[in-house]
């Protein structure tokens, strides 16, 4: 790497972590005023860096944009994928990825599960919004007035003595995996099947879809089930770092947000 591009992308990782004067870059570089002036003035020109009254520097709204096409590029499927199969044979059971598009939860990939039991999903197909561990996280991660909206629009399809049947009992149960920070599908859509989900981000923080597991209870019980949880979780949290978000992130946002599982307002 030439010393050029080698100093000017140590400048933009220190302006990263905040504004610094010419003297502090000269500084940390350990070279003269004149030669980090230079490259501040080429990395202005383009826009990766600016400058302010008092003359810190900052970086520039061309790595905004830059950021926002990498972002932009990441194919969640494809990036999910890999560490989709990776949960599949490590639990054996049935594996989604669904995210929420044009108004309906749409399952985007799938791995059987390893016996012979098959579920009623399949990729490309709608999942019901009200008794699917993947609808209740997507939903739940939208912002309150557009979950009530939701709520009312809903057909209430009794697929199983299970399933919700009203609005009220949704957004209860939307409050209910806000506040734990995932969903469950409790014998809700299949008889004798249930389900963990949990949310996966993008590097801006925003829920961008959801990886489950479903298992017959011939398999494992309602708390065995549950046991499996860290390891959904930890999955979504993988494809998450992925699509570029940093768990430390979350955190910053859980003390100004309403929920940690909510999406942007």
């Amino acid at each position: 790497m030439s010393q050029s591009l080698s100093r000017a992308l140590t400048i933009l990782g220190l302006l990263g972590d905040g504004s610094r004067s010419l003297d502090e870059l000269a500084t940390v570089l350990d070279v003269h005023k004149t030669t980090v002036l230079r490259l501040l003035r080429t990395m202005e020109s383009d826009r990766f860096v600016q400058h302010d009254a008092d003359h810190r520097y900052q970086l520039g709204s061309r790595l905004f944009e830059l950021a926002n096409h990498a972002l932009e590029q990441r194919d969640i499927r494809s990036i999910a994928r890999p560490h989709l199969a990776e949960l599949n044979t490590i639990t054996g059971q049935t594996i989604h990825l669904a995210t929420y598009e044009a108004g309906e939860v749409i399952y985007i990939d799938k791995f059987d599960a390893k016996q012979s039991v098959r579920m009623y999903s399949r990729v490309g197909k709608p999942a019901p919004l009200h008794c699917t561990a993947v609808g209740k996280i997507l939903i739940a991660a939208r912002p309150q007035v557009e979950r009530e909206q939701i709520a009312q629009r809903i057909t209430y399809t009794p697929f199983t003595e299970r399933t919700i049947t009203t609005p009220e009992q949704y957004l209860r149960e939307l409050d209910l995996v806000l506040a734990q920070g995932f969903a469950e599908d409790r014998e809700e859509h299949e008889s004798f099947v249930n389900c963990v989900a949990s949310a996966v981000r993008n590097g801006t923080g925003d829920v961008v879809a959801a990886v489950s597991m479903s298992v017959p209870d011939m398999l494992l019980d309602h708390e065995q089930v549950l046991e499996t949880l860290p390891a959904v979780q930890k999955t979504a949290a993988v494809i998450s770092e992925g699509l570029g978000w940093q768990p430390q992130e979350l955190e910053d946002r859980t003390t100004t947000d309403e929920s940690p599982m909510e999406g942007k307002k």
